[in-house]
């Protein structure tokens, strides 16, 4: 055996042993329910708070899944921040009964930002103790007619940050979108439902959270503002040993990309803000995670993987080139090595893909056919946050919208046929 096919094998066990877990938590998922709430006498008062850059074509749907909630509409306030919008975001926000906040600011720029001035701004409105809890979602979501309702009993249970079930209103237009999708699907139910029924903490996940308002208060507003805001929340407040909760029957749905040259760039801001995380919070999540197992569990999350996949590429590529001129003899053995380290992983992507969408087969509304399709896709999908990965290395990132077209309200979506 060479040095080569075994650093390649030490580099797949370190991360089965690293990754194990989550093994466990998909076996765990499958045979163990999710937990369950009793009902809640509703008198909880919740503020909305949305962020918006140029999303005409789709806030108006959102809000109005928003008002279809069973919950009662006396009980929830809904602000929309305009952040530098150029187009009719304000004007159908308020349409459709949103309070209003234009926000003009090319130097913050960012969903933090507008976040913590959209915060300020209802607090100057109602006080720092009007609400109970602020949930978080994108222009682009819709709710199910009962999320608020779900939501409120996990909150009433306790749980001062609460994430939910991430689906896709488009998973069918391509590979990219549902590579997306099921990795949202993934994190829904082999992630964040067995973390809360073994009482570990969960994640949220760029929208689509609940957040108790002494939270909020205790932290003066929103002070994360990295380019992934959600996860920096999250490990910012696993530190601190808050637990995140999930309500799995809290429904909502997102646009996903289907460009790739959109989808390149969200995922490199997402890659950086994961650099920026490890940068700004590793030491201390190293630190507590010898203390608890969310912590661990969180480091393993944002801890760069993907980066020493690189370097082992580039380690392969260059014994490669090596053996080519000086000993033509460790070519062949190179050559089958790095192929069985790409078909293991391929392989091991589309088991969790495959399980994935079986699990979650009714929630996927889409034809069959894609739903298969995406099967086989998803581990390419993943593969090309190899290249992403190296890109956020040395790019200097930026926050830039992503552009919503998939204009479509909750009964369009959910009687389509899966």
């Amino acid at each position: 055996m060479t040095w080569i096919e075994i650093m390649n094998i030490c580099v797949s066990i370190f991360f089965t042993l690293c990754h194990a877990y989550q093994f466990f938590y998909i076996i765990y998922a499958l045979f163990v329910s999710p937990k369950k709430y009793g009902t809640t006498p509703q008198t909880n008062r919740y503020a909305v708070m949305i962020s918006a850059r140029n999303e005409e074509r789709v806030i108006g749907h959102l809000l109005q899944s928003i008002k279809a909630c069973d919950y009662p509409s006396e009980l929830v306030d809904i602000y929309v921040v305009a952040d530098n919008c150029t187009d009719g975001t304000a004007q159908t926000a308020a349409e459709n009964g949103a309070t209003v906040y234009q926000r003009f600011n090319q130097k913050l720029i960012g969903k933090g930002y507008a976040l913590n001035e959209l915060y300020a701004y209802i607090t100057d409105l109602r006080g720092t103790e009007y609400y109970n809890g602020f949930f978080v979602f994108d222009a682009d979501n819709l709710l199910d007619e009962h999320y608020i309702t779900e939501m409120d009993k996990c909150f009433s249970a306790g749980n001062r940050v609460l994430t939910s079930y991430r689906n896709s209103k488009n998973y069918g237009d391509n590979w990219i979108s549902a590579g997306y999708a099921l990795w949202f699907l993934r994190e829904a139910k082999f992630l964040n439902n067995p973390r809360s029924r073994l009482g570990t903490s969960c994640a949220i996940s760029g929208t689509g959270f609940l957040i108790h308002r002494d939270i909020l208060n205790q932290q003066n507003g929103w002070k994360h503002f990295l380019l992934t805001e959600d996860i920096e929340f999250s490990i910012d407040h696993v530190i601190q040993g808050e637990k995140i909760g999930y309500c799995h029957t809290a429904i909502l749905y997102d646009e996903q990309p289907s460009s790739f040259k959109v989808s390149w760039r969200q995922r490199l801001r997402w890659s950086k803000g994961f650099l920026q995380v490890m940068r700004d919070y590793g030491r201390s999540l190293s630190k507590q995670s010898v203390k608890t197992f969310s912590a661990f569990d969180m480091l393993m999350t944002i801890a760069p993987a993907f980066l020493i996949t690189v370097f082992c590429l580039a380690v392969n590529a260059s014994a490669l080139v090596y053996a080519s001129f000086c000993n033509t003899a460790l070519v062949g053995s190179i050559v089958s090595s790095f192929v069985y380290t790409v078909l293991s992983a391929y392989l091991l992507l589309f088991v969790v893909g495959l399980v994935t969408g079986i699990s979650e087969w009714k929630q996927i509304h889409c034809p069959t056919f894609r739903k298969i399709l995406s099967f086989f896709t998803f581990p390419l999908f993943m593969m090309t946050y190899i290249p992403i990965s190296v890109h956020a290395l040395f790019a200097k990132v930026e926050w830039k919208p992503i552009e919503h077209n998939v204009a479509i309200s909750l009964d369009e979506l959910t009687n389509e046929k899966v």
